[in-house]
């Protein structure tokens, strides 16, 4: 189904039931509203209004519209801060208090600030927990985006010295296990130890690792009790949170999704390509400029998807050009539409547009809507009237488990930020593209953590695994599938020290070899490696190996081992190209009967139940490469640019 973001205090009373009528007579169902609307529910400290938003959930209910209420605690109101000054953030780069003006401008720290967030939750849940018009919740607004994460006020510093009490039996514990003789870093107690911010040059590792591991702790822990207090108050509705990608929150999304019912995601393909190819050059930029890369919004709706296992909704979808980007292009025709398309392929339930009408005033004035400010249709509209209409037409299967599951690990992203030992090195940069690799061969891919049950998984990969638990080591050893392990997995202990024995530490369980040294390299200065009688690019990250009774699959250029394979496990000692992990994965792939589809330009493919998507975001026509006898439900086997077709197999 389809949705729509919308703000009723934003608009004259006037419009409502019209602008309902409208939203219903495109074709949309759903309707998300109030996750900024706390300064017009409690005006004043402790006096709510509700009446303005009984009447808006009245008038959008009796349109026929599913209603999705938010907790507002994403922004605060001005006398919040001014009764509670002491609840805004730190910056930790600069040491400034963070001021109200925006939003997120609160510390998730804060004892004040949790019970003010949770007294606001409750308010909200008892009023409408049972309206017979809301259909569920979403919790707050986009957690820890614009780096909020991370606070370094007085309230952080506190929780993260009791945090740190509860997670060592004794200060000499953490000395020993810090390696605090170092520098002279040794602490007499836990009240001596400060935030690892604003030193003379890099702080401990497992200091700052530490505090990583605390204030995602602290936002999961802020998160589970909203989520309590919402069902508490309102039985048998969902509840969700829409994310931003884990990489921008600097949390552990898996942890915030654990109490949901299921996830969403915000989808803004042509700001984040904007972001994610600021430094690509032009002539490999201008393909996607309109219509985002074709493996951003498919990683992303997979890692969506795999926070819970469940089908997912995409909670703000772009219909047009941004406002927060470094440029902010308009979508080519057709993609909005098409980036809807290829949302559900990849397992989502609705898909829900951000906004309904373009405001005219303060932040995102210049940010689209479905409508213009003066009530006109925007460009986006018909392309949304046809995606209804081909959604009523064609009902949608269950998404199943793909073939391949690629482990994703929070604390390997972690480590990428805190050890980069080599700029050319980025967790987050080769997660995506063992990603892209396996698209490009049309394999369809899960996203799981650490420590989950591999059952069913033809093909495992684990790009950086880098301290594995017990529960991570066992879930692998207890696969059927053949994994492939990448550079730094095993390489540090939980408190970032090199593990006993040297890398892959627990992970040589698994196979028995020994990474001996590491090198990183200038990415315009590679090495090379060698599969067969081909050569490749090895760059960025390179290690050495002892090989012991594993066997050599790929070498250096100086005959050294870089992949080797024990049994079902391989490690991949280094950071290598596109051309070497294509025919690589592809071997596997085979040898373990995984159907490929090779495909290439913008054309990519995804399955759901027993359809398959083939989505062409390029600017000219192919042709579908879809079986003979293969009956298309949409579409055919020419599909135009910025197109797609849907066939079941014979």
């Amino acid at each position: 189904m389809l949705g729509v973001c919308y703000y009723p205090e934003h608009w004259p009373e006037s419009w409502w039931a019209e602008d309902a009528a409208r939203m219903v007579r495109l074709g949309l169902r759903h309707v998300r509203i109030g996750e900024f609307a706390w300064s017009r529910i409690e005006p004043e400290p402790g006096v709510f209004n509700w009446s303005w938003l009984d009447r808006a959930i009245a008038v959008l209910g009796a349109a026929g519209l599913k209603i999705v209420i938010c907790t507002p605690t994403a922004t605060p109101p001005k006398w919040l801060i001014d009764r509670y000054p002491d609840i805004l953030p730190v910056d930790p780069a600069t040491g400034r208090v963070r001021g109200f003006g925006s939003r997120r401008h609160t510390d998730f720290s804060s004892p004040v600030w949790v019970a003010e967030a949770m007294r606001i939750s409750a308010a909200v849940a008892d009023r409408y927990g049972n309206n017979p018009h809301v259909a569920g919740w979403q919790t707050d607004n986009e957690l820890c985006c614009h780096d909020t994460a991370l606070s370094a006020s007085p309230a952080a510093l506190m929780g993260f010295r009791t945090w740190l009490a509860g997670q060592y039996p004794s200060i000499a514990a953490l000395n020993s296990a810090w390696g605090n003789v170092f520098w002279s870093m040794e602490y007499r107690g836990f009240d001596e130890i400060e935030l690892p911010f604003g030193a003379v040059t890099e702080t401990s590792p497992a200091h700052r690792m530490a505090f990583r591991r605390y204030a995602s702790d602290t936002v999961a822990a802020f998160h589970a009790a909203m989520v309590a207090i919402i069902r508490a108050r309102s039985p048998g509705r969902f509840v969700t949170h829409n994310f931003i990608p884990m990489p921008e929150t600097g949390v552990d999304n898996h942890a915030l999704a654990a109490p949901l019912d299921f996830a969403s995601y915000d989808n803004y393909p042509l700001g984040r390509a904007d972001l994610a190819l600021a430094r690509t050059p032009a002539a490999d930029f201008r393909p996607w400029m309109r219509t985002g890369h074709p493996d951003f919004q498919a990683i992303l709706f997979d890692q969506t998807r795999g926070l819970t296992g469940r089908p997912f909704w995409v909670m703000e979808q772009q219909p047009g050009p941004v406002n927060w980007a470094r440029h902010n292009p308009a979508p080519a025709p057709g993609m909005v539409r098409l980036w809807s398309w290829e949302a559900f392929a990849h397992g989502a339930a609705v898909v829900s547009f951000f906004r309904w009408r373009q405001a005219p005033f303060a932040q995102e004035q210049m940010h689209a809507g479905l409508l213009r400010p003066d009530s006109t249709e925007a460009e986006a509209w018909p392309e949304i009237a046809r995606l209804a209409g081909e959604l009523s037409a064609l009902p949608l299967p269950e998404p199943g488990r793909a073939p391949a599951a690629i482990i994703i690990d929070i604390e390997a992203q972690y480590l990428s930020d805190i050890e980069r030992q080599g700029r050319g090195y980025d967790y987050n940069a080769v997660v995506a593209q063992w990603y892209g690799a396996l698209r490009g061969l049309g394999v369809d891919v899960d996203f799981v953590p650490p420590g989950t049950d591999l059952t069913g998984y033809g093909l495992v990969l684990a790009p950086a695994l880098v301290m594995p638990d017990s529960a991570a080591v066992a879930a692998l050893q207890e696969a059927k599938a053949i994994i492939v392990l990448g550079p730094r997995s095993g390489t540090k202990t939980h408190d970032v020290t090199l593990p006993e024995g040297l890398p892959p530490g627990p992970l040589r369980a698994l196979l028995p070899i020994r990474v001996l040294a590491v090198e990183t390299l200038r990415p315009d200065c590679p090495g090379g490696i060698s599969l067969g009688d081909q050569d490749f690019e090895s760059g960025r990250w390179r290690e050495s190996l002892d090989p012991g009774e594993a066997c050599v699959i790929a070498t250096y250029e100086d005959g050294a081992p870089a992949l080797v394979r024990h049994g079902r496990v391989h490690y991949l000692a280094t950071l290598t190209d596109d051309g070497f992990l294509a025919p690589f994965f592809a071997s596997l792939c085979s040898e373990v009967g995984i159907t490929m589809t090779p495909v290439t330009g913008g054309l990519r493919l995804r399955r759901r139940g027993d359809l398959v998507f083939a989505i062409n975001y390029g600017a000219d026509a192919v042709l579908a490469p879809a079986p003979d006898g293969a009956v298309f439900v949409l579409g055919g086997r020419r599909i135009a640019g910025h197109d797609l077709a849907i066939w079941r197999n014979a």
